[in-house]
C-alpha cells in the first residue's frame, strides 16, 4: 500500500487538491465499512446489549431508579408501615437490586468489549489516514522545493538576485 502511495505523489502533474479529496473519501468510506462490519453481525441479543448498556449508563437511568428507591421506601416504611410488603432492612428491595446488578454489568462488559474492538478498528485506520497525510505532506514539500529552485533559476536568468 505504501509503495502505491508513494507512485501516486509524483511531483509531477498533482493535483494536490484532487488527491486530499480522494484521500478523505477514502477514509470516510473506511470508517463507513469498519461500523457495517461491527453492525452487520450482531445478533438480536447483541443489539438488546447494547441497547441496555445505553439506557443503564445514562442520568435518566440513574435518576428513574433512584425515584424506585424512593418510592420504595416510602411506601414500605410511610404508607404501608403495619403491612408493608418489605419492612425496614428492605431484605426484598436488596434481591432485586442484587439480581440487577447480577446481571445488568456483565451485559454492559459485553456491550463495551464490542465497541472497544470497533473503537481498535477505527484506531488503526486513523493511524493509515496519518500516514497518508504523511506522504501528502512529503509530496507538497517537494513540490514547494521544485517550485524553490525554479524561482531561483528564473531569478538568475532574468538577472535578479
Amino acid at each position: 500500500m505504501m509503495a502505491r502511495t508513494k507512485k501516486s505523489f509524483s511531483t509531477e502533474s498533482l493535483d494536490m487538491v484532487e488527491i486530499l479529496k480522494s484521500e478523505i473519501h477514502k477514509v470516510e468510506e473506511t470508517l463507513r465499512k469498519v461500523d457495517e462490519f461491527y453492525k452487520k453481525d450482531l445478533r438480536k441479543l447483541d443489539r438488546l446489549s447494547d441497547k441496555i448498556a445505553q439506557v443503564g449508563g445514562s442520568w435518566g437511568f440513574i435518576t428513574g431508579f433512584f425515584l424506585f428507591l424512593g418510592v420504595w421506601v416510602i411506601l414500605n416504611v410511610v404508607i404501608l408501615n403495619v403491612y408493608a410488603f418489605d419492612p425496614f432492612p428492605f431484605i426484598l428491595l436488596n434481591l432485586f437490586m442484587s439480581m440487577l446488578a447480577s446481571i445488568q454489568a456483565p451485559i454492559i462488559l459485553m456491550a463495551q468489549n464490542r465497541a472497544s474492538r470497533r473503537d481498535q478498528a477505527r484506531l488503526e485506520i486513523d493511524l493509515e489516514k496519518d500516514l497518508r497525510d504523511l506522504h501528502i505532506d512529503h509530496a507538497s514539500h517537494q513540490i514547494l522545493l521544485t517550485l524553490q529552485r525554479d524561482m531561483k533559476a528564473v531569478k538568475q536568468k532574468l538577472g535578479l538576485k
